[in-house]
């Protein structure tokens, strides 16, 4: 007779017993290949082996919001995704960088800091990973929300699941990682509730193959465009400023 105290300890260990032996793969009997290692495939992104799945997934994000990109459009760093997916729409480009001096700027503003952001000037904004690289992300909202003109759309990406930038920490740090309840609260505090819409990407799969930085090329596309919520690797937005 197994006493009373020992008996439920017993009845879980035959328990986890049966689920070892009727997992599929079985514990013990998963190959893990190439990626049985502590160190990344590829230490940038994947950009050396092809197209990075983060970029799979903002660029088909920017594709199907082609019709915001147009106007006036203002992009961060450069303007290469509104002259791709602007085309002819755009009827002004302009490229936002934080300190002056650089050749291509044409606006030059402190996300962090709103009293330097022009006002109601753009049509559309395009954010693509940047805001995980500041710090105070609410007032870097309030200086996107006050670059539009009303009725203007910003375009935002940010990660969910990914590595450092080892560059980025470096220089001047590399702080956030978002879920879309994050992203979605923090873009409603700014924007309003009606006028957010937050998309997930991302599954294990995605998850693993961007953390190993294993290109697109390399990878199913099917699996890519699957959604598990439990593993979301990118967050993009579109956030609407009111109308006048």
């Amino acid at each position: 007779m197994i006493p009373e105290h020992r008996f439920k300890d017993f009845l879980r260990d035959i328990r986890r017993k049966v689920q070892r032996r009727t997992r599929f793969p079985g514990v013990g009997h998963i190959n893990l290949g190439s990626l049985d290692r502590v160190t990344p495939v590829s230490g940038n992104w994947g950009f050396d082996r092809g197209q990075p799945v983060d970029r799979y997934y903002i660029e088909n994000f920017l594709d199907r919001s082609r019709d915001h990109i147009a106007g006036r459009v203002l992009e961060v760093a450069d303007n290469a995704y509104t002259c791709r997916f602007g085309k002819q729409a755009v009827t002004r480009s302009d490229i936002l960088h934080d300190a002056p001096g650089h050749p291509r700027a044409t606006v030059v503003a402190d996300l962090s800091a709103p009293e330097t952001a022009p006002t109601n000037e753009f049509d559309c904004i395009i954010c693509t990973q940047t805001l995980q690289l500041i710090y105070d992300i609410s007032p870097a909202l309030q200086s996107l929300h006050k670059m539009l003109k009303p009725g203007g759309t910003l375009l935002l990406t940010v990660p969910g699941i990914t590595a450092i930038s080892r560059e980025d920490m470096n220089r001047h740090g590399d702080f956030w990682r978002f879920t879309s309840a994050s992203i979605e609260r923090a873009l409603q505090d700014t924007f309003g509730a009606d006028g957010v819409v937050v998309k997930a990407f991302g599954n294990v799969y995605a998850a693993t193959a961007f953390l190993h930085g294993l290109a697109v090329e390399e990878l199913d596309r099917n699996k890519l465009d699957f959604l598990d919520p439990d593993y979301e690797v990118l967050l993009a937005a579109t956030a609407r400023k009111r109308a006048r």
